[in-house]
């Protein structure tokens, strides 16, 4: 594990790397941030992103999504993946917001776990996104980055990383880290071809340090 001095020096390194890390998912209000978030899971932000400015153009309000076809809503997002099932969410998530939370999406964590196809990262993402809450949502870069470097155990899963990393860093740094995390995985730390050799976070990387050593002994 990573001593207070070396994770001070993660969060240094990744705010210098990717200052103006944010939520790459286009929206433009928490409902359409809901409905993008749960169209993410095993999807690239890409790839919502085409199919996203369709689906708000035609439904615009959650009582038009609330009051679509679920085929409708298929057709305009089966370029995604499980995209049957998210369309049933969409829908049910939509108008359970208009008969229990007045055609608002709600603000605490309680309410927005009990949205259809809304879990515990889709509710993070937007508590701090559309509601500047401290929370450390963690997806597949998060975890993948946070093992490596040793901060999380291998056999952990989401929910003791997500516990981890908010005792390990302070809670006004939760939500900007999150997003500093995410990039980090995304663009550097990827997860076939991570750039090692020129990770400024190497020496502390226990990955890394495998990987490079691994590449000198095959003379790669």
């Amino acid at each position: 594990m990573l001593t207070r001095a070396q994770l001070t020096e993660v969060s240094d390194t990744m705010r210098r790397m990717f200052p103006d890390a944010h939520c790459e998912l286009t929206h433009r209000n928490p409902f359409e941030l809901v409905v993008a978030v749960a169209l993410s899971a095993q999807a690239t932000d890409a790839l919502v992103n085409k199919v996203t400015p369709g689906l708000f153009e035609t439904y615009p309000t959650v009582e038009s999504m609330a009051a679509a076809d679920v085929a409708d809503i298929e057709a305009l997002i089966k370029r995604i993946g499980l995209y049957r099932n998210k369309a049933k969410n969409v829908k049910a998530l939509s108008m359970q917001i208009v008969e229990r939370h007045d055609g608002i999406v709600p603000s605490d964590r309680e309410s927005l776990e009990a949205l259809p196809g809304v879990g515990r990262k889709t509710a993070n993402v937007v508590l701090s996104v559309a509601f500047h809450e401290p929370a450390f949502a963690v997806d597949t870069h998060v975890e993948r980055v946070s093992k490596r470097l040793g901060i999380c155990r291998w056999k952990d899963n989401v929910r003791q990383v997500e516990d981890t990393l908010m005792k390990k860093f302070p809670r006004e740094e939760w939500s900007q880290l999150h997003h500093q995390f995410i990039f980090f995985g995304r663009y550097h730390c990827k997860a076939q071809r991570p750039a090692c050799e020129t990770c400024p976070l190497l020496d502390m990387c226990r990955e890394g340090k495998k990987r490079m050593k691994s590449k000198q002994a095959t003379g790669q």
